[in-house]
């Protein structure tokens, strides 16, 4: 079979390697959707300090069952067969630290990663391990969801976690920092789950804006290369600021500002990490402390979290299909990307099972 193996900083090769065999606590699953993030390029570019050469990549995975290992249904108390329609968690929690035990399942100290430590979903086939499988981590695709939509789960689930922390209330003026699909994400559950008020996206691409803005339609769209941000919100707000601000950017200057335009008892999601060669920033500790602002990190989810986005999904609360502006074939899989890199789509799907033209 076909899959895109990393060996090194800049060298990820699409090649053949054998079909993976299942074990009796594993399930093997045919990929129809492996969806891209800006954490592939990374990866593509720098590895990454818990991927093990050579492997896989690719972990925004939707599938088919194929085959069930003897021991999983008796193991775990499930009913999987072949034909089952499942989507799979990245992030694997261990079930077992102190983390786990209070419910903290997105900050397990042990957690490892699909395609990361295991083999990921840029390849035809793939092994749901039993470290998923443990957790609750392969979740059945509700009948009128795509594959693509499922694949897409995984990021959004990720937004959930990040606005849980967040407490967003309706009314709430939200600004969203990034033009890209988790900037779009962010959009649409803050109105749809949390029912917002006013949206304001920024970034500092216009065409990246236009593309977003069309999608998912914030209030005003705000370019900062062109405009101070800060003065902006802060003009839309009447001078009280943005009760909620998320940084869905790897930019340290996004940071700074949210700080700056948050209004008093504002809350911050710093949801995009920064380059680990800069990853400091300045912060006026006296707006955090006499506005009594709430700053938040949050990077990654829980197994609950990808339930939750497949069903709001499934519901339409939260549409996902009209965000994946690419489809892509697994022979083109390395032309995803540079789309990523370029932001010339907001949201990039490889489909290892189609031949698409």
């Amino acid at each position: 079979m076909k899959a895109l193996r990393y060996y090194a900083p800049e060298d990820v090769r699409l090649e053949e390697v054998p079909e993976p065999v299942c074990g009796p606590d594993e399930i093997k699953i045919r990929v129809r959707n492996c969806s891209t993030c800006g954490t592939d390029v990374k990866i593509l570019h720098n590895g990454h300090q818990n991927l093990t050469p050579p492997r896989t990549i690719g972990h925004e995975i939707a599938g088919d069952i194929v085959e069930v290992g003897a021991e999983v249904n008796p193991t775990y108390g499930t009913a999987w067969v072949p034909g089952d329609r499942v989507q799979v968690i990245a992030a694997v929690p261990c079930g077992e630290c102190h983390e786990c035990a209070k419910g903290w399942m997105a900050v397990c100290q042990n957690q490892t990663s699909m395609g990361y430590q295991y083999d990921g979903g840029f390849a035809e086939y793939m092994i749901v391990p039993r470290q998923v499988l443990k957790v609750d981590g392969l979740n059945r695709i509700p009948d009128n969801v795509g594959y693509d939509e499922a694949s897409a789960a995984e990021p959004f689930a990720c937004a959930i976690n990040a606005q849980d922390l967040l407490g967003i209330e309706p009314g709430d003026t939200v600004v969203v920092f990034g033009a890209g699909p988790i900037g779009c994400m962010h959009i649409r559950i803050a109105r749809g789950v949390h029912n917002c008020g006013p949206v304001y996206l920024v970034d500092v691409n216009d065409a990246r804006l236009k593309m977003s803005a069309d999608a998912v339609h914030p209030d005003e769209v705000i370019n900062a290369a062109k405009t101070d941000v800060v003065a902006r919100v802060l003009e839309l707000t009447d001078g009280r600021g943005a009760d909620v601000v998320i940084t869905a950017t790897a930019a340290n200057i996004t940071q700074e500002q949210a700080i700056a335009m948050a209004a008093r008892n504002g809350r911050i999601s710093f949801f995009g990490g920064l380059p680990k060669t800069n990853p400091t920033i300045t912060c006026d500790s006296n707006v955090v402390h006499y506005r009594q602002l709430h700053i938040h990190g949050a990077n990654g989810s829980a197994p609950e979290h990808n339930k939750r986005a497949l069903h709001y999904i499934s519901t339409g609360q939260v549409p996902v299909k009209d965000l994946i502006t690419r489809h892509i074939a697994l022979d083109e899989v390395l032309d995803a990307f540079g789309i990523v890199q370029n932001g010339e789509a907001i949201k990039v799907t490889v489909e290892p099972s189609a031949v698409l033209v």
